[in-house]
């Protein structure tokens, strides 16, 4: 059955009844197009830098693949850096022909290595190629400066690296701002780095560093991972 309204009163009805069809359309059509812009890749990686700089501690993983044999080159590490500045943890370096894994400390500036068939001993860090480990966090010299000084940075992407799904993000590091971390590095060729981020809360979780790193024209490979921020941890001198 139709009902009928005289004198074109049926076309205002609908024209009524239309009006709230209308507005719930426009509502949901705002509400599906309201989807938050994906950060930019200078967003993601300042971000990271942010997020880096405030965490108290982090645990690292650094791989390597391509290393040239020689004295003083680091291929391996794995350990605890903290705030204020300390460092606890291993790292494999080449000495005397053969490669060695040694127990590293860093506290208030000074670094102890546990070398082989020895004890804990104040040594100077660049006698392996290195710099004092506990300045990866630095906030202005640290490793977050590699982040917001890469050049020609874009989006590669997303990852899953275990349970996460994260943002990849592509540049070119500064060879002396690599050099001022790893001393034996070129500072005249500039690092092709890959850096993987959590987009939520902006932890930095790897970082693929190729470049030459030991000798010039001898490209070498660096993976770092970061995990477990934020853990509660002491970092003293060695006893003795």
């Amino acid at each position: 059955m139709v009902t009928r309204f005289p004198n074109g009163a049926d076309q205002t009805r609908l024209a009524r009844l239309a009006v709230p069809v209308v507005l719930v359309i426009s509502a949901l059509t705002a509400c599906s197009s309201s989807t938050p812009t994906a950060a930019t890749p200078a967003e993601l990686l300042a971000k990271a830098k942010t997020t880096v700089d405030a965490a108290p501690s982090m645990h690292f993983t650094l791989t390597s693949q391509d290393v040239p044999s020689g004295a003083g080159r680091l291929t391996e590490g794995e350990g605890i850096i903290a705030r204020p500045p300390a460092f606890q943890g291993s790292l494999t370096v080449g000495i005397a022909g053969a490669t060695a894994k040694i127990d590293v400390v860093s506290v208030d500036g000074s670094v102890y290595a546990k070398l082989p068939l020895a004890g804990f001993t104040k040594v100077d860090p660049a006698s392996f190629g290195l710099n004092d480990p506990a300045g990866l966090v630095s906030p202005t010299t640290g490793v977050t400066t590699l982040l917001t000084q890469m050049t020609g940075v874009e989006s590669k992407g997303q990852i899953r690296i275990g349970s996460e799904v994260l943002e990849q993000v592509h540049g070119k590091i500064p060879g002396a701002l690599v050099a001022s971390l790893l001393a034996s590095a070129d500072p005249a060729t500039p690092v092709d780095a890959t850096v993987a981020i959590a987009p939520d809360s902006g932890q930095l979780r790897r970082a693929v560093l190729v470049g030459p790193f030991f000798v010039a024209g001898s490209t070498s490979t660096f993976t770092i991972v970061l995990d477990r921020y934020g853990e509660k941890v002491s970092i003293s001198a060695p006893a003795g």
